[in-house]
């Protein structure tokens, strides 16, 4: 069955760990807990703004964390749940083919223009631009990213940091995950 993640990759994508390529083919559940920190000072203010805008708790701690990937009309789909209160979703559109192409990623009212690099088998996201109500913000403002999904011991690692340069870590989440199992 072929989808936006499958088409987008092409032949690439068997170049993705076997569980990354299972998920992305088919979508899927899964569940673990995201330890969710903020920097220090001012570092850690624009970190809690910036989680609270996209629907991220504003304190840091460890919660239960789900994520639904789903494909619809030419597009994937995230769904990601910081316990019972928080959702943040986000809609991914690609552009192109792996490895010159890139996905946008839209939530809200921002937009992040995302290449990826495959790395043992894991998918790096590679932050290449960004507008904000539909206009593109200066290089020199972005924060720096680094986000990824692999496969380690059989689990689902994920990482998402945000950090500006001289002021350190904005924010970062990262856990494990296992796929939900339906009975």
């Amino acid at each position: 069955m072929n989808n936006p993640v499958v088409e987008w990759f092409a032949d690439s994508f068997a170049e993705l760990h076997p569980m990354l390529q299972q998920l992305h083919r088919q979508g899927g559940t899964l569940n673990g807990s995201v330890e969710l920190t903020f920097g220090n000072g001012i570092a850690g203010l624009i970190g809690r703004r910036l989680a609270g805008k996209m629907g991220m708790p504003i304190d840091s701690g460890d919660y239960p964390f789900t994520v639904r990937i789903a494909h619809s009309d030419g597009s994937l789909l995230w769904a990601r749940r910081f316990g019972e209160k928080h959702e943040m979703v986000s809609v991914f559109t690609p552009y192109g083919h792996h490895p010159t192409g890139y996905w946008i990623e839209s939530s809200g009212k921002l937009q992040l223009e995302l290449g990826v690099r495959i790395i043992d088998g894991g998918w790096h996201w590679v932050q290449r631009g960004a507008k904000l109500n539909g206009l593109t913000l200066p290089a020199g403002l972005l924060p720096r990213t680094e986000a990824y999904k692999r496969i380690v011991d059989g689990e689902y690692e994920f990482r998402v940091a945000f950090s500006y340069p001289l002021l350190g870590d904005l924010l970062r989440y990262t856990g494990c995950l296992k796929p939900e199992v339906s009975l």
